[in-house]
């Protein structure tokens, strides 16, 4: 018996099968689009974010710049405690002169005070006999100053000489025989000429420390420091003819020349000035020494009390 074929090589139709399609135009496959490069992708992305980009950037730099800064610091000094404190201070003192409290005063009126000389009619010189010199304190920076009365009542013609060495005349303006006071005005004053700072004597006590500044027996201008001695003290003129009242006792030492100069407190402030010395044989200082009031004194220049 014949076996039928596996497998034939001849085609065979399908049943149902769909006639071919008829021939078309060639078919045609869509253009691929190159992928950009990451450049290309980053400048896109910038472009679309530019705004938050500067942002960002903006607070990046603004934190280094906040790093740079504290990374360049100096350390913080450490914490002072008391002892700290009290050691520097001991250190100080050991290795540091501190000034005088007598030479601040000095120097806050060193360019206030004056030497006062007073001639008499047909005195050409400072030489000449009857010459005399005292002292004398500028009050109001117009050229006013106060000096004792005895010193240029019987004078023809007054010079005052001033911190800087330049010299002037001056005029009497006013007196107070009662007080021992004189008021006088330069006729001419250097420039930026400062008048003391006046104080009360209503603050004073026995034992405060006071600086008395003249020119004594045309020395000067010379310093010399003390205390208050006593307050509300009289004194009679050599002559017996004036007694003085309210006047401040001190010791810092004066002499002839002194007088009309002022007293200092310690503080810079100018209490009184300085009229008499008390002393019954000579007139050389021995230790007690007055001054009126700058209460007194101001209102012999029409100052108001304090």
């Amino acid at each position: 018996m014949k076996r039928a074929a596996l497998y034939s090589s001849a085609s065979r139709p399908r049943k149902n099968a769909a006639p071919p399609a008829p021939p078309g135009p060639p078919r045609t496959e869509p253009p691929v689009t190159p992928r950009p490069a990451p450049a290309a992708r980053l400048a896109g992305f910038a472009r679309r974010h530019d705004k938050a980009l500067v942002f960002f950037a903006g607070v990046a730099l603004a934190g280094l710049a906040f790093l740079a800064r504290e990374a360049l610091r100096p350390p913080a000094p450490p914490a002072l405690d008391q002892e700290a404190v009290d050691s520097a201070v001991l250190r100080t003192l050991e290795t540091h002169s501190l000034p005088a409290k007598a030479a601040e005063a000095a120097e806050s009126v060193r360019e206030s005070v004056v030497r006062v000389q007073s001639f008499p009619a047909g005195a050409a010189n400072a030489e000449a006999k009857g010459v005399e010199i005292g002292s004398g304190v500028v009050i109001v920076d117009d050229g006013t100053i106060l000096t004792a009365l005895h010193l240029v009542h019987r004078a023809d013609r007054i010079v005052v000489t001033f911190y800087d060495g330049s010299e002037s005349e001056a005029v009497l303006l006013g007196t107070r025989p009662d007080h021992d006071l004189a008021v006088i005005r330069a006729k001419k004053i250097p420039d930026d000429l400062p008048s003391a700072t006046v104080g009360s004597s209503a603050r004073l006590r026995p034992g405060d420390g006071v600086v008395a500044v003249g020119f004594p027996f045309g020395l000067g201008p010379s310093v010399s420091a003390g205390v208050v001695s006593g307050l509300d003290r009289e004194f009679r003129s050599e002559d017996g003819r004036a007694l003085l009242k309210g006047l401040i006792q001190f010791d810092a030492a004066v002499n002839p020349g002194s007088s009309g100069g002022p007293l200092v407190t310690l503080d810079g402030e100018v209490v009184g000035v300085v009229s008499a010395i008390l002393n019954p044989t000579t007139r050389t200082f021995l230790g007690i020494g007055f001054a009126t009031t700058m209460e007194t004194a101001g209102s012999a220049v029409g100052m108001p009390p304090f």
